[in-house]
């Protein structure tokens, strides 16, 4: 039950357009502040803040303190089970069309 949860507030955190732009920007690999990432948007600093605590809570960023600077990592555990699950959906759709295709394409066959 925590995975599917855990997996909930990933695809939700990555919903949102402003969010995946904050992950790619720590795909770059250097931890950010809030502050530095709030200078990619035309958001207010409180709302940056609040996808933050999104992307946190759902495990893609991670979050360390050094004093009062707030840094922020991506946290490739959690878009690796979330890629995990798409995988394996992806394999089970594209072989359900796979087998859709054949019969379709053998009823055509019989059919002329």
């Amino acid at each position: 039950m925590f995975q599917n949860e855990q997996l909930d507030r990933a695809f939700r955190a990555l919903g949102d357009g402003t969010r995946r732009a904050i992950l790619h920007e720590l795909a770059r690999g250097e931890a950010r502040t809030a502050g530095e990432l709030g200078r990619h948007f035309r958001s207010a600093q409180p709302t940056i803040s609040k996808h933050l605590k999104v992307l946190e809570d759902a495990q893609l960023v991670e979050r360390t303190v050094d004093g009062r600077v707030h840094w922020f990592r991506l946290r490739p555990k959690g878009l690796r089970e979330a890629t995990r699950w798409l995988t394996r959906h992806q394999a089970f759709w594209e072989g359900a069309a796979d087998q859709l295709e054949q019969l379709l394409s053998k009823e055509l066959e019989h059919g002329e």
